[in-house]
């Protein structure tokens, strides 16, 4: 998911190619061991032009993947059952549901690092945060499901999911700043401030890096960038913090006290 769409067997490639099903496959994996109601998969597949068989359709497609997939056949019954299949898609009434061990789904991996190293950062474990950060980021191969043409249901996952990359990736920057690591961030702050110029949090961070680096400067200079970018694209000048950050650097106050900016 993290990447373009992939599912491995045992070690074979089994990626449905057909566009539908691979969207209802993303789908009921971005809600895993949740059901996924049919209204909600025939909004993501036709909006509100569904055609007249949806229902014959849409269960040909759960077919296909069940038989590309191997995965078993399980239906509502089956569910809560001790002896049921571990993988399995299950039929609802309703709906339907993916089950797999949440290890099986690097989604489902990448938010529960990510989570964790949140909550490592801010017990004050930084160097466990980094590394479980890192370890989280590690995940990504791309942008998710980049080859996958999402509706409007996916797409709010496929956003959803594409912010907290974008928070954990300023989580684990924090956790370097604060070890002391500004040598080894520059670059990555250099090309996420150019990618990014209205990004407040990562342009105080660039700053903070600059400054701790002797490069005070160009710690400045960003700060001129940054605020050029907000005026002139957003209508808005930079955020009380960051103006903090600037007067702090701009009176010389010693490196290790200075804060890396918003995180907005």
């Amino acid at each position: 998911m993290l990447g373009p769409l992939t599912v491995t067997v045992n070690g074979k490639a089994v990626t449905p190619t057909a566009p539908k099903p691979r969207r209802v496959l993303a789908l009921l994996a971005m809600s895993l061991n949740s059901v996924v109601r049919n209204e909600q998969i025939i909004e993501e597949l036709w909006e509100d032009r569904p055609p007249a068989s949806v229902t014959t359709t849409l269960q040909t497609y759960v077919y296909q993947l069940r038989k590309s997939l191997g995965l078993a056949t399980a239906n509502a019954a089956d569910y809560g059952n001790r002896h049921r299949p571990a993988e399995a898609l299950h039929t609802f009434s309703g709906g339907y549901m993916l089950s797999l061990t949440p290890d099986s789904l690097d989604a489902a991996r990448f938010e529960r690092l990510a989570k964790r190293g949140q909550a490592e950062l801010e017990s004050g474990r930084v160097e466990e945060a980094a590394q479980t950060l890192r370890e989280a980021l590690s995940l990504w191969r791309g942008d998710a499901l980049v080859d996958v043409n999402p509706g409007p249901v996916l797409q709010v996952e496929v956003v959803r999911l594409e912010e907290l990359r974008r928070s954990t990736l300023e989580a684990r920057i924090d956790a370097d700043l604060r070890l002391g690591r500004h040598h080894s961030v520059l670059s990555e702050l250099v090309r996420l401030a150019a990618q990014q110029p209205t990004h407040e949090g990562f342009q105080g961070k660039l700053m903070t890096a600059f400054y701790r680096a002797g490069r005070r400067s160009d710690a400045l200079h960003a700060y001129q960038q940054v605020r050029l970018a907000l005026v002139s694209e957003l209508g808005v000048e930079p955020s009380d913090e960051l103006q903090q950050l600037h007067q702090a650097i701009l009176v010389g106050e010693p490196a290790q006290d200075l804060r890396a900016g918003s995180r907005k």
